[in-house]
């Protein structure tokens, strides 16, 4: 690999033999070299493939304000993250993170603190993905030394969301909405007090988090088979009512209606939380 630009001591641009573009970070990569000298394989601990001219300038202003160390705390996070939750996360998901990560330990540095407005909706709706920005707390003291607040993890847990729904951070915003909006109907057709430590209050909001992202975005889904939608309608008539209620806002408040499928399995998760919450 051939150097064509260097960012800073531990980053450049390089080219390969059929000159694709790649940035590439290690420690001390590109102290004492030029332009034009080939890099040390050895050295090099990080490879990005540049698609596109905006990402090219976005992560070569990245990586020229950011220290090495905060970039490679915020790879384990994502390390950790895709651990966790899957392999569900954007490839984008580095740049805004490394980005916040590197405000927020500057801020703390400097005795600012953000609170975050969305908190405790955070904890009850992205349970999984926060438990894992709190995991993420502990790598950024560990390699960093800075212990952040409570809020930071929920900061986080934003920026993990939005890099499975693929969107922007106000796109989550929406859809934390949408979630709540629902989440109060079935609360309070059902008379519901919820259980947030079961697997069927987890499923149901990740189910929320991706409807609501396909209904804000007008992705509609459609099944053929009506056979089991009129089942599940007749097994689960209390949920089937929930859903009614649900589709009627979601009609008044975003002009939107729901498929046949999308109450069906709206039904089918209400059904589970029902069964396993306590009713008030």
């Amino acid at each position: 690999m051939k150097i064509i630009k260097i960012l800073n001591n531990n980053a450049v641009i390089a080219v390969d033999e059929c000159l694709h573009e790649q940035v590439m970070m290690g420690r001390g990569l590109a102290f004492q070299k030029k332009v034009g000298e080939h890099i040390d394989p050895g050295q090099v601990e990080k490879i990005f493939s540049l698609q596109g001219n905006a990402l090219n300038a976005r992560l070569s202003e990245l990586l020229a304000e950011i220290p090495l160390e905060v970039l490679t705390t915020t790879e384990k996070i994502i390390e950790l993250a895709q651990l966790r939750l899957g392999d569900v996360l954007s490839n984008n998901l580095f740049i805004p993170l490394s980005d916040h990560c590197h405000f927020a330990v500057t801020r703390f540095q400097q005795g600012i603190t953000l609170p975050n407005a969305l908190l405790w909706d955070i904890k009850r709706l992205y349970p999984r993905e926060y438990a894992v920005s709190l995991e993420a707390l502990d790598i950024i003291e560990q390699r960093l030394g800075v212990r952040l607040p409570e809020d930071e993890a929920g900061y986080i847990a934003q920026h993990l969301v939005k890099g499975q729904l693929k969107g922007e951070m106000s796109e989550v915003v929406q859809v934390t909405g949408v979630m709540q909006e629902i989440l109060q109907i079935v609360k309070y057709q059902l008379r519901l007090d919820y259980r947030e430590d079961t697997l069927s209050y987890h499923r149901f909001t990740t189910h929320l988090k991706f409807f609501a992202q396909r209904m804000l975005s007008r992705d509609l889904v459609h099944s053929e088979d009506e056979s089991l939608h009129d089942e599940v309608k007749n097994l689960y008539p209390q949920a089937w009512q929930c859903v009614l209620k649900v589709e009627q806002h979601i009609q008044q408040q975003y002009a939107y209606a729901l498929t046949k499928e999308e109450k069906m399995f709206l039904a089918i998760h209400i059904e589970r939380v029902r069964k396993e919450t306590r009713h008030q």
